[in-house]
């Protein structure tokens, strides 16, 4: 008998919840945040906001929507402008500005591998890199995180595999997840030696490493050697957007075969306005990003005092992720409803979005956090396992 799709569905959600990871969408709460990506809260800056309203009012013209793609009616002064101005701070040749880091992502990738080229994916990169790999006619295979002994075998054995192909190697600068950073340095001096080709997802990096937050990999001089860097705009940065970086002729690629690029209704120009002025506002206060690593290093000093059982593992980070690894589903739900009872908003990550085991508590920390706010997340989360 042919299954209908409702109780298919039904039965995939069913199977969710009776494994404790059924999403559900939640109103806004209050408390503390301690689990947002604005990580230098200028999503919430009534300053900056203020400063995007005041030179968006002053356009020659005001356009609620872009009314087209860029290849048709979307394209404006604006747009091509602010490309400019990204790839100067990023310190690249050109950009191309998408509607998302996903989409800026997933054209990438699905764009420029093709048919008898290999994608080397590090295991932990996210879900928009995959669903890239997906789309595209490469072969993909993944290396395990920040193993470049892991990495190094799979390149021999795949150049030997696919003589004639290209070879990609994609990471993420900051991996979102887990918080760490990609062992950049040595990665890009394994791939010079092999002759691949690597990427990089600045996602997490943006707007808080690197001159006006251009970035770990132009904090690290590095950035010249990676086919294509990708920056997202709705994290640090507090507003919204993503750009690719990298040659002329990479842009000119994208803009030709990105597929997600040429059919995609073009952002609108308030948002090409908040972009410009929010990167403008961070290199106008560079005390932002100061504060923030202080926080960060203030963390780390604090949680040293926690005493945590044995399948509790606590991972600090030089970034703003910070991780609390409770093993089980309902066991990190529980910290973190517990959190919240006492003011906290902490989410909790659960399987699949994480392996089966490796469930945590994903705690962002924020320039606007105060050292008070720290020490008492921690009392708290001392507390619970007390």
């Amino acid at each position: 008998m042919r299954v209908l799709i409702e109780e298919r569905i039904k039965k995939e959600l069913r199977k969710r919840e009776e494994q404790g990871n059924l999403r559900t969408l939640q109103p806004e709460k209050e408390g503390i945040d301690f689990f947002s990506n604005d990580y230098l809260g200028l999503a919430r800056s009534k300053e900056l906001a203020g400063l995007i309203e005041e030179r968006y009012r002053a356009l020659p013209r005001i356009r609620l929507g872009a009314t087209g793609s860029r290849l048709l009616s979307g394209n404006s002064s604006l747009a091509m402008q602010l490309e400019t101005q990204l790839a100067q701070l990023f310190q690249g040749e050109a950009a191309l500005l998408f509607n998302s880091g996903y989409v800026a992502n997933m054209a990438l990738l699905s764009a420029v591998a093709q048919k008898g080229d290999v994608i080397i994916y590090d295991e932990l990169v996210h879900a928009s890199l995959r669903e890239g790999y997906r789309l595209s006619f490469a072969d993909r295979t993944a290396f395990r995180h920040n193993d470049l002994a892991d990495l190094e075998y799979k390149i021999v054995q795949l150049q030997r595999s696919h003589p004639n192909g290209c070879l990609f190697v994609v990471t993420e600068s900051v991996f979102s997840m887990d918080g760490d950073n990609a062992v950049l340095a040595d990665m890009v001096a394994l791939c010079q030696h092999y002759g691949v080709y690597l990427i990089i997802d600045e996602a997490h990096s943006t707007g808080i490493f690197g001159q006006g937050g251009s970035g770990l990999a132009c904090q690290l001089n590095l950035h010249n050697h990676f086919l294509a860097r990708v920056y997202t705009f709705g994290k640090a940065v507090g507003v919204h957007g993503a750009c690719v970086v990298g040659s002329q002729w990479l842009i000119d690629y994208l803009v030709n075969f990105a597929r997600p690029f040429i059919y995609s209704t073009a952002l609108p120009d308030h948002t090409l306005v908040s972009i410009a002025t929010a990167f403008d506002y961070i290199q106008a206060h560079p005390l932002l990003i100061e504060q923030l690593h202080r926080n960060i290093r203030y963390y780390c000093q604090a949680v040293q005092e926690i005493r945590l059982p044995s399948c509790v593992q606590l991972v600090c980070n030089q970034s703003p992720v910070q991780v609390v690894i409770v093993p089980g589903n309902a066991s990190c739900k529980a910290l973190a409803r517990w959190l919240e009872k006492e003011g906290f908003l902490v989410l909790p990550i659960l399987s699949p979005t994480v392996p089966a085991g490796m469930e945590r508590l994903r705690i962002c920390l924020h320039a606007f956090n105060t050292e008070e706010q720290i020490c008492k997340l921690v009392e708290t989360i001392n507390q619970f396992f007390r």
